[in-house]
This record gives C-alpha cells, sequence and structure tokens, in this order.
C-alpha cells in the first residue's frame, strides 16, 4: 500500500493549516476560518476518511459525542470533526448521527486535510482524495499532540479514537460503562434518574417512548413498560431508586 502522509513529529509543535470552509448553516453561506475554529481555544480534532461511512458513523463520531462532557471537564473547548465531504452531506450527517456535541467541518475541496500533509488517493474505492483517518490536540493554533492510524491496508482505527485522546490529556481518566435509559416525556422519575447519572459524570443516550421508541417495542425487548428504565454496559440496573442503589455500592 502506498501511502504518502506527515508524521508526528513532523507536524507536532506547528500551526494547522490557515484555510476558510465554506459552510451552510441554515439557508445562508457561512466562512469560517482556522482561526474561528481554533484561535485562543483548546481543541481536539479528529479526521475521517467520509460521511455516512462504516466506522466513522458507527464509532469514531459517536464515541467522542457521547464522552464530550469528559473532555469539556478537561479544558476541552471544542470537539471538531473534519472530513472531506461538501458542508450538505456534513450537515446531513450531523443530524443523522444527533451528534449535537461535534462541530464538523466540511474539507470539500481538500485543502486543509493537504496543507496537514493527511491528504491521500482512495480512487480504488471511488472516493478520490480523502483524507487519512488521525486526531489531534490543538491549543491557539497550535498542534500539541498527533495521533495518526498506521499505514496499512483497509480503514485501520486504532490511535485515533476518542478513548486514546482523553488518556492522552487525562492519564488518570477511566471510561465509564455505555448507558442508555429508556423515559417518558414529563416523568419525574426520569429526570431524577438523569440528573444522578450527570452527578456522577455518566454520558447516556436517552431513549424516549412515543418518540424514539414504541411501548409495544419497549416491553418486548426489556419485558417492562415501566419508566425510566436504565441500563449500564449492557446490564438491566432498574429505575431512578436502583440507580440510586447501585451507585451506593
Amino acid at each position: 500500500m502506498s501511502v504518502q502522509i506527515k508524521t508526528a513529529a513532523e507536524l507536532e509543535g506547528k500551526k494547522v493549516p490557515s484555510v476558510v470552509f465554506h459552510t451552510r448553516k441554515d439557508d445562508a453561506w457561512v466562512d469560517v476560518s482556522t482561526d474561528d475554529l481554533f484561535k485562543g481555544k483548546t481543541v481536539a480534532v479528529f479526521s475521517l476518511p467520509g460521511a455516512f461511512t462504516p466506522t466513522c458513523s458507527s464509532t469514531h463520531l459517536p464515541r467522542y459525542n457521547e464522552l464530550a462532557s469528559e473532555f469539556k471537564k478537561r479544558g476541552v473547548d471544542d470537539i471538531v470533526c473534519v472530513s472531506v465531504n461538501d458542508t450538505f452531506v456534513m450537515n446531513a450527517w450531523l443530524a443523522d448521527q444527533e451528534a449535537e456535541n461535534i462541530t464538523v467541518v466540511p474539507d470539500g475541496n481538500g485543502e486543509f486535510s493537504k496543507g496537514m500533509g493527511m491528504l491521500v488517493s482512495k480512487e480504488q474505492l471511488g472516493f478520490g482524495d480523502r483524507s487519512w483517518r488521525y486526531s489531534m490536540l490543538v491549543k491557539d493554533g497550535v498542534i500539541e499532540k498527533m495521533f495518526i492510524e498506521p499505514v496499512k491496508d483497509g480503514d485501520p482505527f486504532e490511535v485515533s479514537d476518542a478513548d486514546t485522546m482523553l488518556k492522552h490529556i487525562d492519564p488518570t481518566w477511566t471510561p465509564h460503562e455505555s448507558v442508555a435509559i429508556i423515559t417518558k416525556p414529563g416523568c419525574p422519575f426520569c429526570a431524577k434518574a438523569k440528573a444522578l447519572l450527570k452527578e456522577k459524570g455518566y454520558a447516556f443516550e436517552e431513549i424516549v417512548l412515543g418518540r424514539d421508541a414504541s411501548i409495544t417495542s419497549v416491553r418486548a425487548i426489556t419485558g417492562k413498560a415501566t419508566a425510566p428504565q436504565v441500563f449500564i454496559g449492557g446490564q438491566y440496573i432498574g429505575g431512578s431508586d436502583d440507580l440510586e442503589k447501585y451507585f451506593a455500592k
């Protein structure tokens, strides 16, 4: 496999490329510069081959979105996802992923990726030129740390993940299990359970009955029609009182 990309040693300590991204917000074109994204801020960046592609959609972006509060607690002002796609594709992907904690950046012409030394040809897939997968921590426009995926066949995803970046920022950080909570609108016990999860520093995905799933579906899956229903790491915990007992152990 012939891929020419820069190394971490070549990039760390250097400023990010100066680029203007053409983005679409609501019904207007808005130009966003690298200064807008990075000046005076600490930013975690991850770049990937393409919106809607398998690893990017199933793991890379969702995990950064899930752990956004953990990044924020550790002084990261924003999490930015860069891909060589146009703004319409990036906006549609963001909406599809419900990744409200991520700022997506459309590097449609590949200028930023090329300036980073990360633009590679994926013609064999019919993609044209795309970004190599990597992540970096940027402080006031200067690259402090790079995690670049190894050059090998396929689409390697070994070091640019959210967990690796968080471990770099805070070596004492330990990940929580993934959490899902089934709720009903206006349910005080649901609000209590969500507040407790937030207090304990647990990110969670909320499944709202009547919007995200029907009572029939939930009963078929869990055997219960009550709310809230809390699941941690694949384990059924129960309602808000059960969650209190779980954390009291």
